[in-house]
C-alpha cells in the first residue's frame, strides 16, 4: 500500500514538472515575439 501509494506521487510530480515546462517554453516564446514585435515597430 505505501509503495503504491509513493508511485502515485511520484507520478503526479513528474506530471507537475513536465507541464510546467512546457508552459515556460510557451511563454518564453510568446516573449520573444512580442520583443521582435516591439522592436520592428520601434525600427520604422
Amino acid at each position: 500500500m505505501k509503495t503504491g501509494m509513493r508511485t502515485v506521487l511520484l507520478a503526479l510530480v513528474c506530471l507537475v514538472f513536465v507541464a510546467g515546462c512546457n508552459t515556460i517554453a510557451g511563454a518564453g516564446k510568446d516573449i520573444k515575439k512580442a520583443g521582435q514585435k516591439i522592436e520592428d515597430a520601434a525600427g520604422k
